[in-house]
């Protein structure tokens, strides 16, 4: 966030401020879950729900556009938990007859989706690995050994941006644009 707050400033300027320990524990009792640690974190910095009047009930999931990149979002905790409720399955995992190779699993929790909710991120609570999902493909889990080293990636691809060796993404008055 530091390096977005440097080189994105009017992008930066426009997210809200970070969750509070009530708001994340009201989550967890309605999600039936424990947030990890790393995505709590996270939050406690960062929660990016859109302002109430923001939101479009038409869309899976509302977010702040064009950061990490174009067409995805961070989730603030209500698209979190809206994203949540729709992926999650009574038995545990979807499709219910695959469960070592499942679509979704109730222990990942998304952190990162496009509108639709087709396609994502996800932290998985066993372990706190950070995996993906696209309707459609194989899920892969364990893309990133943690949050941490998926933060890290987005640090040098904003480093990248910033001394315009990023050739899909630029900044212009404060805010990232992407070609």
């Amino acid at each position: 966030m530091t390096l977005l707050r440097q080189h994105a400033t009017a992008d930066h300027a426009d997210l809200p401020g970070p969750a509070t320990e009530p708001m994340l524990a009201a989550a967890e009792e309605r999600m039936g879950i424990s947030l990890p640690g790393d995505l709590r974190a996270w939050l406690f910095q960062n929660n990016l729900d859109l302002p109430e009047e923001d939101v479009d009930d038409e869309v899976a999931c509302c977010g702040f556009d064009g950061f990490p990149d174009e067409g995805s979002f961070f989730l603030g905790i209500r698209a979190m938990e809206k994203l949540y409720a729709n992926r999650s399955m009574p038995g545990g995992f979807d499709p219910p007859d695959q469960p070592d190779n499942p679509f979704w699993r109730n222990e990942w929790i998304p952190f990162l989706s496009d509108r639709d909710g087709w396609m994502g991120k996800f932290v998985d609570v066993r372990d706190g690995r950070v995996g993906r999902w696209f309707v459609g493909e194989i899920t892969v889990t364990g893309e990133y050994e943690s949050m941490a080293q998926y933060f890290d990636s987005v640090a040098e691809m904003l480093t990248k941006i910033a001394d315009g060796s990023y050739p899909v993404c630029g900044v212009t008055e404060g805010r990232l644009v992407w070609s």
